[in-house]
């Protein structure tokens, strides 16, 4: 890698050596600019633009200086001090001295690098210009930058068209599709619109990317011949989009450690007539990676992670990459290099099976080719020795210059290969037919001819020649023109259209190798075509005749006694070039060994192919036949066609061989086109004169036809426009009338529904009234019925209140009651415990009776408050109850009865106890008996079922004192107070000793308690299912019972 430094230097040589890149990375040189010691230490490169040769570029850094580089003269220039950055560059103008710059300030400057002097200065940016796009003409060019796009005229300098969008609608890129004048506009919303430079016109939009594509296209790129656009941003994938049918045909996802996408451009090729199929992408890392788009393979990359590219130019003929590095040096790199491994040419057909020479003398040399069906045979031992003519070495040096062609071809060895297969290989025909025509590609120069627009004489080529793709017709039509501008005679010449077309379908996609293939055949192989104009070539069909007598006379006898001339049997086939009458492939391969042969070899086709059709032709008698035999189709076998034409060649006498008449090959000169005049000019001049003299009568018979029919058309459309303003009157009329019918009708309508309104309203204020009426009654009577509530509402309050009253006199008066029970039950107790104290002495029977019946007290004081508590809870049903007492009182008097009989047996036994015991055992009984008629006079009011229990357990207490007291005493049923009193027979002075016959009072007893037990359980059943009291107040009810 050489490495130059431009310093501070205004001009000098790139490199010193002639640098030789490694395969590796193809570097040519690396540029850098170190500056003075004031100033910081290097300057950065920011723009670089190559011209369109492509052989030069010019660059700009971040302080305004701008240089040119020219790679082919190894030298560099410092053109201009901007004093301010650049954003962009353009360098390929009309005039090629030229450069657009656009600065920081928003203005585009031109410079001229000869005299270095500033050529115009254009403003109406009002922020940053990043793209300036020149049409191919290099007249135009478009300024973009994030809120406009400007078309200028740079003849004039002037502004043209301006285009302006919203704010929320940014642009990204504004540029001219190559070698058409198609304006493509694409904007951040993905949206891309197609637009004629000419009148501005809107030709297409292209449909917005797939749904669910995410990616936002911020770089684009366009092949040469303008067919496919390449987009991509923030993303790893690449969109294709086909131009002619406006579709996405492919979506290209790149490595995944490509993220998003900074630029992308395509590499030209010299042999893809336009179709570039290599892209380059630079991703986010700073490599750009060269693709395939046809195969999506990756070729090769440049850049590295430490040494990573900005942005990449590459040169329009495909020679140079200038990359603008991140650390602001320049790269420039060899395509050819980058693409070595990838241009490698096909293997041999032709190979050495076997080298017999070291094995046998010079007499057995032995030579075989595979594939081939000639052998060379052995030498015979007899042989003579070969004998050599040696040349002059300047013939030889003359040879050697003729056979070396362009891309380091051989022409000899290209005969060779072409004698061995009789055709060149189709991958590579179009590269072999461009060396051998030595095609010089002028570009600017075609543009030029191009940019004189469509000639007068090709403007209805549609009608004479109506062929059916547009594509192709459009460009047989700027052909054409291009070869009419170049020379004038082209214009007049009726027969090349049938000359050029089997070229412009071939080269369809690429304009220039067409226009450049079709001029070189015209100066070689058409030779004198033009001597006898607006005649056939005599001279030239003189010189096939001649071939044709001097190879077959039997046929050109035939021809003349049918009359028929070398303008009907050799001016059809070389006017249309043999299109008419071969096939694509056979028409391919009569011109690979055209084009690699003399010019004189295309007539000696010509009278092979008459020589080779003999046989059909002697049967031929009339000229229509022969006529429509030239311009058709024959089964003719191209091969035997070609071999004859060589056999032509070789034996045809030099007199009469058309290679001594007509020049030695010569290619077109680069650059500039040469002069084309070899035909009569004045002949040409008077046509042309009068074809314009005729054009210009044409034009003001159409002028004057035109006026006239203008003149027609406006008194037609003034008769039209009275006839409508009277019609338009007359309708006015008949309207105003209906109006007026209407609008009597609208107010007959109006009084009646006047009418109809105001009884409505009196309907409505009745009804009103009426409701208003009724609301009020309404009103009333609610008042009514709330005082009536009010008053119910305040009888229920009093009368709730007399209740609580009442209910709260009849407590207080059970509390008094229970007062005074409780006092008169301490007084006895206190009593009781006197006269315990005095007979503590007694025996234990008689304690433990003492404190068994003080037991018995305190637990009838618990039942008693409690009963009281639930004589509370059910005094409002007590007026029931007291209804049942009468019947339960019946029922204890029975068992009162029966009580009594048991109470006298029982005194009978007790009287005959010892008097000794009598004074303590009354003592105690007058104590118990006192006890227990307190209780039943307490106990009486309570329901039946709580008498039944309670009258239970006070048996079994009574039987347990009897049990462990010696003192035996009677315990009788619980009754009420007053009931108690009514019991005859009974003292309650008389006390009886309870230790006499103890068994059998004790037996006696059980039975009576038993039986008296079951007949109270069974009476309380009875009560309890007549009254329906529940079951389970049974058990609280048992507490009731006191012994």
């Amino acid at each position: 890698m050489h490495k130059s430094d431009v310093g501070n230097k205004e001009s000098g040589k790139i490199w010193l050596r002639k640098p030789c890149p490694a395969t590796r990375d193809g570097l040519i040189v690396n540029i850098v600019h170190t500056a003075a010691e004031y100033q910081p230490k290097s300057l950065r490169f920011l723009n670089v633009a190559f011209d369109s040769t492509g052989d030069a570029f010019i660059a700009g850094d971040h302080q305004g200086n701008i240089y040119v580089f020219d790679l082919i003269g190894n030298r560099f220039t410092l053109v201009q001090r901007t004093n301010q950055a650049s954003t962009a560059l353009a360098f390929n103008l009309h005039r090629k001295s030229e450069f657009l710059v656009a600065l920081a300030d928003y203005s585009i400057k031109c410079f001229d690098t000869v005299t270095r002097e500033l050529v115009s200065w254009m403003s109406g940016h009002e922020s940053s210009v990043f793209s300036i796009s020149v049409h191919a003409s290099g007249r135009y060019a478009l300024t973009t930058s994030s809120d406009t796009a400007q078309l200028w005229d740079l003849d004039t300098f002037q502004r043209k068209r301006k285009l302006n969008i919203s704010q929320s609608v940014g642009i990204q890129k504004v540029f001219f599709l190559p070698f058409s004048n198609t304006i493509l506009s694409c904007f951040k919303d993905n949206s891309i619109f197609a637009w004629e430079c000419d009148a501005l016109v809107c030709k297409y939009q292209l449909p917005p990317p797939p749904v669910g594509s995410d990616l936002k296209y911020k770089v684009f790129a366009v092949t040469r011949d303008g067919r496919i656009l390449a987009a991509g941003g923030k993303s790893n994938h690449l969109h294709l989009w086909c131009l002619e049918t406006q579709q996405l045909f492919r979506i290209i996802q790149l490595p995944t450690k490509i993220r998003s996408i900074r630029h992308i451009e395509f590499i030209p090729d010299s042999f893809d007539a336009g179709s570039n199929q290599i892209l380059g992408v630079l991703g986010q890392d700073g490599i750009m990676r060269f693709i395939n788009i046809q195969n999506c393979k990756l070729l090769f990359d440049i850049g590295t992670l430490d040494e990573g590219i900005c942005t990449s130019v590459i040169s329009p003929n495909g020679r140079y990459i200038t990359s603008v590095m991140e650390n602001g040096s320049l790269n420039v790199y060899s395509v050819q290099v980058l693409t070595q491994e990838l241009n490698k040419p096909p293997p041999p057909v032709v190979k050495v099976i076997e080298d017999l020479s070291k094995k046998t003398g010079p007499g057995q040399l032995k030579v075989r080719v595979i594939g081939g069906k000639v052998q060379r045979p052995r030498k015979a031992k007899d042989c003579k020795t070969t004998t050599r003519i040696l040349r002059n070495m300047m013939d030889a040096d003359l040879e050697n210059k003729e056979n070396d062609l362009p891309k380091g071809l051989c022409k000899k060895s290209l005969q060779t290969l072409l004698r061995g297969y009789g055709e060149y290989p189709t991958k590579y025909r179009m590269f072999i037919w461009r060396s051998l025509l030595q095609l010089p590609e002028n570009y600017s120069a075609f543009n030029s001819l191009l940019d004189k627009g469509t000639h007068h004489a090709f403007l209805n080529i549609h009608e004479k020649y109506p062929i059916k793709s547009r594509k192709l017709l459009r460009i047989l039509q700027r052909t054409m023109s291009a070869l009419a501008h170049w020379s004038a005679i082209f214009g007049d010449t009726p027969y090349l259209p049938l000359l050029a077309f089997p070229f412009v379908k071939l080269f369809q996609n690429n304009q220039l190798v067409c226009f450049e293939v079709i001029a070189t055949l015209i100066i070689n192989w058409c030779q004198h075509w033009f001597e006898y104009f607006p005649n056939p070539p005599i001279n030239i069909l003189s010189m096939i005749e001649n071939l044709l007598a001097h190879h077959d006379k039997e046929l050109l006898q035939h021809y003349m006694n049918c009359g028929v001339t070398a303008q009907l049997y050799a001016w059809p086939l070389l006017e249309t070039v043999f299109s008419e009458v071969l096939t694509r492939e056979e028409w391919l391969r009569v011109f690979d060994n055209v084009f690699s042969n003399h010019p004189s070899f295309l007539l000696m086709i010509v009278v092979a192919y008459n020589i080779c059709c003999k046989a059909p032709l002697l049967n031929c008698n009339l000229k229509d036949d022969f006529e429509y035999f030239f311009h058709h189709r024959n089964n003719l076998d191209v091969t035997v066609v070609i071999q004859e034409a060589y056999r032509l060649m070789l034996c045809t006498p030099v007199d009469i061989h058309p290679e001594t008449m007509l020049d030695d090959f010569v290619p077109l000169t680069k650059s500039q086109y040469p002069i084309f005049n070899k035909y009569p000019k004045f002949i040409v001049d008077y046509q042309t004169q009068e074809l314009e003299r005729i054009r210009n009568d044409e034009l003001e018979y159409l002028k004057e036809r035109q006026a006239v029919h203008e003149m027609e058309a406006e008194v037609k459309r003034q008769k039209d426009e009275d006839e409508v303003w009277y019609q338009k009157q007359e309708l006015l009329r008949e309207a105003e009338n209906k109006r007026r019918d209407i609008l009597l009708e609208e107010e007959k309508k109006l009084i009646e529904q006047r009418d109809r309104l105001l009884a409505v309203k009196r309907d409505l204020k009745l009804k009103e009234i009426q409701l208003l009426n009724a609301s009020r009654k309404r009103f009333l009577w609610n008042q009514l019925d709330q005082r009536e509530m009010e008053l119910r509402r305040l009888d229920d309050e009093i009368h709730r209140k007399q209740l609580a009253k009442n209910e709260e006199v009849a407590t207080q008066e059970m509390k008094e009651d229970l007062n005074n029970y409780r006092r008169k039950i301490d007084l006895e107790e206190r009593r009781f415990h006197k006269a315990v104290e005095r007979n503590e002495c007694q025996s234990l029977k008689t304690h433990k009776l003492v404190e068994e019946t003080l037991a018995n007290a305190e637990q009838a004081c618990i039942d008693t408050d409690w009963q009281i508590q639930v004589l509370l809870k059910r005094q409002l049903d007590e007026a029931e109850r007291k209804e049942h007492y009468e019947e339960i009182a019946k029922l204890l008097r029975n068992n009162r009865a029966r009580e009594l009989d048991a109470l006298n047996a029982l005194k009978e036994l007790e009287i005959k106890k010892g008097k000794e015991d009598e004074e303590n055992s009354l003592q105690s009984s007058h104590s118990v008996a006192a006890l227990c008629d307190r209780i039943r006079r307490k106990c009486f009011n309570s329901d039946t079922d709580d008498d039944q229990h309670s009258q239970d357990e006070h048996f079994e207490r009574l039987q347990e004192l009897k049990a462990k007291s010696p003192l035996k005493f009677v315990s009788s049923a619980v009754l009420p107070e007053g009931h108690l009193n009514y019991i005859p027979g009974i003292d309650p002075e008389t006390h009886f000793s309870l230790d006499r016959k103890r068994e059998e009072l004790e037996k006696k007893e059980h039975e009576l308690m038993s039986e008296i037990r079951r007949l109270r359980y069974k009476h309380a059943q009875q009560a309890r299912q007549r009254y329906h009291i529940p079951p389970s107040r049974q058990p609280c009810d048992t507490d009731l019972l006191i012994t």
